[in-house]
């Protein structure tokens, strides 16, 4: 989900984004990430597994007509 947002260009440089795993159980970790640059340009992301499709997305769902 990191990957998308970035892929979209909606993180940038100085925000945080929390992380949080959770396992079974009690166990748990987080992690707090900061973006260090913008990503400016395609170049700036390769590498990213969305770099190939994030136009594609999100999916226009049309509106149907209910009852």
């Amino acid at each position: 989900e990191l990957a998308y947002t970035e892929a979209k260009g909606r993180v940038t440089k100085g925000d945080r984004v929390w992380q949080i795993a959770f396992g079974s159980g009690f166990k748990c970790n987080s992690a707090v990430w900061k973006a260090m640059r913008d990503l400016r340009t395609v170049g700036d992301w390769r590498g990213n597994p969305w770099d190939d499709c994030v136009d594609k997305y999100p999916v226009s769902v049309p509106v149907s007509v209910a009852t």
